[in-house]
């Protein structure tokens, strides 16, 4: 099972304006060949088909709380999507519905994905840069052990090419900040897969990273994630169960060079994480509705009843 935490798994800087091509760009992080759905999707049903869970514990560990993480990516992501294309904060819900009977949105018709203004108000749903949409076919999950952590490996090394290459194309601090905290989780993934493999097989796939050759220490929005020693870190996102993945992610295991020396450790639980935006209501685009007003004061009725 899982449980839900109202934060995400590290602090967005608010964006500095209103940009829906921006938020496009970053979908390919959401719904892309090796975005975020892909490796939820991929090691939850791995994780939910595993055979022989008991015996093979450690394997099975590690990929059911990379899934857990994985899910918190997702979120993480859709987040960072949705601000962009709201615009920075405004710190409370407009009141005026303004004169629907002009063109309110003309700018909208000239964004990549009208579709996400039109369809979703702005917000993040599963598809790529281009609208096209996620789908299961790019998900395996075949029974082999060896096979589908070999598959994962592929999956995060090219995860990280993804990631910066929409860096790259990125000037805003939310997106960049979305892409240098997952530029280093997905290098513990691709690590920690890399060293399940070792375990099983005796080959030192390890050697092969960082896979691209992407510097770390090159990229701003990554340094505090390596001086807290986020790139050492493997959570078990659970306060009890999963423990037994520090056979694989430990055992005298260092971080990888060029990343700041250290040993590997496992970490009970969940990062700190940061607080989720609000995004300001948009009466003239029915987002709540035309009139929220009783919409607030029924919501804030029910809060108060609660306290």
């Amino acid at each position: 099972m899982f449980m839900r935490v109202d934060k995400l798994q590290a602090e967005l800087p608010p964006p500095k304006r209103q940009d829906p091509n921006a938020a496009a760009a970053l979908q390919e992080l959401l719904g892309g060949k090796y975005g975020e759905m892909s490796t939820l999707g991929n090691y939850m049903f791995q994780s939910f088909n595993f055979k022989s869970k008991s015996k093979l514990r450690p394997f099975y560990g590690l990929v059911a709380s990379i899934t857990a993480e994985e899910l918190g990516h997702v979120e993480l992501v859709s987040n960072g999507v949705a601000m962009l294309a709201n615009g920075p904060d405004k710190g409370a819900d407009g009141a005026n519905g303004g004169d629907i009977s002009k063109t309110p949105f003309e700018a909208m018709k000239d964004i990549r994905s009208f579709a996400s203004f039109a369809s979703h108000g702005g917000g993040a749903t599963p598809v790529n840069s281009n609208s096209m949409s996620w789908n299961a076919d790019m998900v395996t999950t075949t029974g082999n052990v060896v096979f589908d952590l070999l598959h994962n490996f592929h999956l995060e090394c090219g995860a990280r090419l993804h990631k910066l290459r929409v860096y790259e194309t990125l000037s805003d601090p939310t997106g960049r900040e979305v892409c240098g905290y997952l530029l280093v989780r997905g290098s513990v993934h691709a690590h920690s897969y890399a060293l399940a493999l070792k375990n099983l097989t005796g080959v030192e796939i390890e050697k092969m990273l960082p896979t691209p050759n992407i510097p770390l220490g090159n990229i701003p929005e990554c340094q505090k994630y390596l001086q807290e020693g986020s790139h050492r870190r493997l959570y078990t996102w659970s306060p009890n169960d999963y423990a037994e993945i520090a056979g694989i992610w430990g055992q005298g295991e260092q971080a990888l060079p060029g990343d700041p020396p250290g040993e590997l450790e496992v970490v009970k639980g969940m990062p700190e994480g940061g607080k989720i935006h609000q995004l300001e209501g948009i009466p003239s685009a029915f987002t709540p509705d035309y009139a929220p007003e009783e919409m607030f004061e029924i919501a804030a009725k029910l809060t108060k009843a609660m306290g």
